[in-house]
């Protein structure tokens, strides 16, 4: 509690306190505005309505009727500025601020993009092209104008990404063939903590406010300490209004498959600098259904989201406050069927003695079932940039609470199984040194501080646990004309300590936890366990442009994760998986070291980027199913056991893309990714042909996208596309067979379209967005190899086409947006 009042303290006193602040450190010695136009590069004419946004700053205007702009009250430095117009493409440069500081911009038709500016894991705003790490985006263009059930299924669209799923709501990002707690989350470059290790534990963020993302294939420790082995997901909301403006917009979307109700509003305004926005949404569905399945039973969700920001830019840099709730009624299927015709059943008792099957009315309906997780996220952070003489020093601070309530008690539905209550401090400070000939220095220090409470529910598959992080850490960067340098190195620290737990049965799956006298006699579920984890990390990469189209990139870098307290403690029955999970209290950190080597070619018809990777994890951490003496599957409390193990693993592969727009309206894009996993070595246990390779591995897919624009001012048309793609998925055999823990995955192709566009009314303005989209046109009857609803099988010898269940058939998405 010291630390969210010394949180809300800090951030109060510099949001409402600006001038004084300003006066009393004297964070800004130096300041100046920024001034040009915007113009049509054909014409030569101004180009009204254009933007002009300073990613650094997060600091955007809008371009008056003849394209001019302006900035005022800029701190000193050296940024990167971009421009945008509708039917252009983006300009970007480099400027340094003075006190009258000039830059204009000449924008073309759009055949290609310019490659993004990105801000996650860089000491400062960088184009990929000239950043060594790993990185994607996708674009707000790109996540509106596709079909996406959440926001991680959207990005899994991008190369060397993927997404573990339970449903069509659940997904948990994947990264060149690791996830859970080896890839962080961040949300507007905070960091965000759920209960990341749960398989069907999703990210609680809302879809309808992410304005588009970045992330980080490959080691990312360096800059985020652990639980980033794998890479980061940095998803940025939507940015603040230009100055002067008054804008939002309000959704609305129906998909057909499930029955999904979508809605958003939003509206947002800035005014001398003073920034707020709000935002509203909310998701609603039944069942999903595909052909083999019908309709699954007990998928249905409903969401609701709520987002409050306030900013405010000065002299002094900037400063935002932003308060969200993120609030999810999310039913979790279990699979089970009746043997003779294969309709699903449902619990109805605790004793679970008879499941009766499920009806056609059920089967259809949006309420939500007694048998159900409830997860609550409450967010508040705060960001600041300030201007400390010619360098700055950024200060993140945030607090979040995690609920979440699974509920697996039929007769008692009021009563949770797993109760999970975890409040997290997250804290990041950077200074950035003034940059000189050509060197960027950045030095940090972040961490966290977590509570997590675990008594207060009927199962307990992890206990009560505490623990701190902090990682000191500092980067490099040297930019000799056509070569950029980057580099760095970090320490991290993690305290790691878990409460005992002794528990008496009250009944059937219902336990509750007993202290003091009472332990005596009781059954002992989670002892006393404290350890302190730590371990370096670092990077060192290089690009080189040979030429305006070709440049090449290198890095290797080292990775750092502490084992997660199911990895350590648990102990237990986790109702959402079905599945007793052991842990193991003698696991070290787990390190990897990872090598990547890109060449990118970009031209006015052409972007190809080609990666390759190589990734060799030491104490690599993977889930296991125990068997008993016999070869049976090993049993407690009538659910399968797994237990966690260690090992080396090395996981390689590499992503190409290739984009080619002959002429400016056609988009042809193309991506294929690859990624394998062996496992190497397993002290204890021999590696034979089902143990040599690791789970939850993607086998090669990629998609390939026809798109053509267009706009016509006869309708009042701007903005329109049709598009065709078709997805694919190659058959996955290297999988790990040992003890049935996986099983092979036939492969499939997805045919998919869209279609949509603007109408404008008389003074050119959109009054509306509409869009049709559609996903798996064919009705195609497939399991994704990362589906966990693959396993949900009751009679898995069953000589039947069909077994465990099926990924979603046809969805059409309707879409309509009203900006103003």
């Amino acid at each position: 509690m010291k630390s969210f009042l010394l949180f809300i303290f800090f951030s109060t006193y510099f949001f409402y306190s600006p001038a004084q602040t300003n006066q009393k450190f004297r964070f800004s010695g130096y300041l100046g505005t920024l001034s040009g136009k915007v113009l049509d590069s054909a014409s030569g004419k101004g180009l009204p309505g254009a933007s002009v946004y300073i990613a650094d700053l997060k600091l955007g205007v809008t371009a008056d009727e003849n394209g001019d702009y302006r900035f005022a009250n800029l701190p000193s430095g050296t940024y990167l500025a971009e421009a945008h117009a509708i039917g252009h493409s983006t300009q970007i440069k480099s400027i340094t601020i003075t006190e009258k500081a000039v830059l204009d911009f000449s924008l073309g038709l759009q055949y290609t993009e310019e490659s993004p500016v990105v801000i996650t894991g860089m000491s400062k705003a960088t184009q990929i092209k000239r950043s060594p790490v790993p990185i994607v985006t996708m674009s707000h263009v790109a996540i509106t104008e596709n079909l996406s059930t959440n926001i991680i299924d959207a990005i899994s669209k991008l190369p060397g990404v993927t997404q573990l799923t339970t449903g069509p709501n659940v997904s948990k990002p994947f990264i060149r063939g690791l996830g859970f707690n080896r890839i962080l989350t961040l949300y507007d470059g905070v960091r965000q903590e759920g209960q990341q290790w749960g398989d069907e534990h999703g990210i609680e963020v809302d879809q309808y406010g992410v304005d588009h993302a970045e992330v980080i294939k490959g080691p990312a420790s360096l800059t985020y300490g652990s639980d980033a082995l794998a890479g980061v997901v940095n998803l940025i909301p939507t940015p603040p209004a230009p100055e002067g403006k008054i804008q939002g917009d309000v959704l609305a979307e129906f998909q057909t498959n499930n029955g999904l109700f979508g809605g958003s509003g939003m509206a947002e305004g800035t005014k001398n600098g003073f920034e707020w926005m709000g935002r509203v949404s909310h998701k609603e569905a039944s069942n999903y259904s595909d052909r083999a399945d019908g309709r699954v039973y007990n998928t249905a969700f409903n969401e609701n989201d709520a987002t409050v920001s306030l900013g405010l830019h000065r002299a002094f840099g900037y400063s935002h406050l932003n308060f969200s709730v993120f609030d999810d009624l999310q039913e979790i299927p279990d699979g089970s069927r009746d043997s003779a015709t294969r309709q699903f059943t449902k619990q109805i008792t605790d004793s679970d003695t008879y499941r009766p099957v499920v009806t056609n009315a059920e089967l259809h309906s949006y309420a939500i079932t007694p048998l159900h997780q409830h997860v609550q996220l409450y967010h508040i952070y705060s960001t600041n940039n300030f201007a400390l003489g010619s360098g700055r020093i950024t200060v993140n601070l945030g607090f979040e609470r995690s609920v979440r309530r699974e509920y697996s008690h039929p007769q008692e539905p009021d009563v949770p199984g797993l109760f999970l209550q975890l409040n997290s401090y997250v804290y990041d400070l950077k200074y950035y040194f003034p940059s000189f000939n050509g060197w960027d220095i950045t030095t940090g220090l972040n961490g966290m501080y977590q509570q997590n409470t675990a008594t207060n529910g009927t199962d307990f598959i992890i206990p009560s646990f505490h623990q701190f992080d902090i990682g000191p850490f500092a980067m490099i960067k040297k930019t000799f004309d056509k070569l950029d340098i980057a580099g760095g190195i970090r320490f991290d620290s993690r305290s790691f300590t878990n409460d005992p737990m002794y528990t008496v049965s009250k009944g059937i799956d219902y336990n509750v936890p007993v202290y003091g006298p009472d332990t005596t006699g009781a059954y002992q579920a989670f002892p006393y366990y404290h350890k302190i984890f730590s371990g370096y990390s670092g990077s060192l990469g290089l690009t080189y442009s040979f030429s305006n189209q070709w440049s090449a990139k290198a890095n290797i870098s080292r990775g750092y994760r502490s084992p997660n307290i199911s990895e350590i403690s648990a102990n237990g029955v986790h109702p959402g998986t079905g599945i007793y999970q052991v842990g193991n209290p003698d696991f070290n950190p787990e390190f990897n070291f990872q090598e990547d080597i890109g060449l990118n070619f970009n031209s006015k018809i052409a972007v190809i980027n080609f990666s390759v990777f190589y990734n060799n994890v030491s104490n690599y951490i993977f889930n296991e199913k125990i068997l008993n003496v016999d070869g049976t599957d090993s049993t407690r409390e009538g659910n399968d056991v797994y237990q966690y193990r260690q090992g080396k693993a090395a996981l390689y592969g590499g992503e190409l893309s290739i984009d080619i727009h002959p002429i400016p309206q056609l988009h042809f894009e193309n991506s294929v990714s690859l990624v394998y996993g062996n496992l190497l070595s397993s002290p204890g246990k021999p590696i034979t042909d089902s143990t040599q390779y690791l789970p939850n591995i993607p086998p090669i897919h990629g998609i390939s996208e026809l798109q053509y624009d267009f706009t016509n001012k006869n309708l009042h048309l701007v903005n329109g596309f049709v598009k065709v793609s078709a997805a694919f998925s190659a058959t996955q055999n290297r999988v790990y067979l040992a003890d049935n823990t996986e099983t092979p995955t036939p492969g499939y192709t997805l045919i998919n379209a869209g279609v949509g566009g603007g109408f404008t009314n008389k003074q050119n303005k959109i009054v509306f967005n509409i869009y049709i989209l559609a996903n798996n046109i064919f009705d195609v009857i497939y399991q994704d190899h990362l589906s966990r609803l693959k396993y949900f099988e009751p009679y898995p010898n069953s000589p039947g086409p069909y077994h465990g269940i099926y990924n979603m058939g046809r969805n059409i998405s309707f879409k309509v947006d009203f900006p103003f």
